[in-house]
Parts: C-alpha cells; structure tokens; sequence
C-alpha cells in the first residue's frame, strides 16, 4: 500500500499518519510549542533542509494544523494545538525508556510547578486504563 493511500484506510490510528508519520513533523510541531514561530528558526532548531522543510510547512498548513500569518509566521491552529498531547505521549515514552540518566526536559505545570503527563482514562467512569483495558469495537454506521 502506497504512503498517501492510508488516508482512505477507515481507521483514526492510520489516517493521522499520513500526516505526521514522519519524524520532522512532529519535531517542527515540538519547535512550534517550544515559540519557533519563523521559518529560519525551524531551520536552525532542526539541521533540516529548506525542500524538506517547507513541504512539511506546506503540509501542516494543507491540513489545517498551521496557518502562515502575514508577518511571515507559522501558528498552530487549534487542530494544531490538539496534537499537543500526543508530543507529551511520545515524551512519556521516551522519558521511560529512552532517557538512561533520566528525563532532559520537566514539562511543569506554570500554575503549580506540577509535571504534565498523558492519562489514558475512561470517560464514564473516569478510571486509569492501560491497553489491556482497551477492547477496539468497530462502530456500524447507521442506514442514512
């Protein structure tokens, strides 16, 4: 199956990835909620090309999760800002188990000095779950 050809896969795992399934994606949207907001300074934070660079601005852009102000800018757009919790998932992980001398980074909370963290929790009961809570059920479309 083609790259592009996931994004007809009816599935909301598969989909995204045609969008941020690659690593300089998500680390332009990790440079854009650190405040890189300037083309220059995404090339600059990453070591990326300027080609590849601005296909994946394009591509964020196409997709709605940045918009490109008159001033030159990149901002997240709020579909933007909702991919924010998937970066702190990654992190999680890699903090667990990809960081030997421990976490490089804290992500505190500016209200309390707290550290953020990603929860995965059931909406009705509100308990903690892992994967082995997780039953995938596939959704049968109602006769229009």
């Amino acid at each position: 199956m083609r790259y592009h050809d996931l994004a007809d896969v009816s599935c909301s795992i598969t989909r995204p990835l045609v969008v941020f399934g690659d690593r300089w994606t998500l680390l332009i949207l990790k440079c854009c909620f650190s405040g890189i907001r300037r083309f220059n300074g995404f090339q600059s934070a990453l070591g990326i090309s300027r080609s590849r660079l601005l296909d994946r601005l394009d591509r964020l852009i196409e997709h709605g999760i940045l918009v490109k102000t008159e001033s030159g800018e990149y901002r997240l757009t709020p579909k933007g800002h909702d991919i924010y919790p998937v970066l702190l998932a990654i992190r999680d992980w890699g903090d667990a188990h990809m960081a030997p001398d421990g976490p490089p980074v804290r992500y505190t909370h500016r209200g309390c000095a707290g550290e953020a963290h990603v929860r995965v929790g059931c909406d009705h009961c509100g308990a903690e779950m892992t994967a082995r809570d997780v039953v995938p059920e596939p959704v049968v479309a109602s006769p229009a």
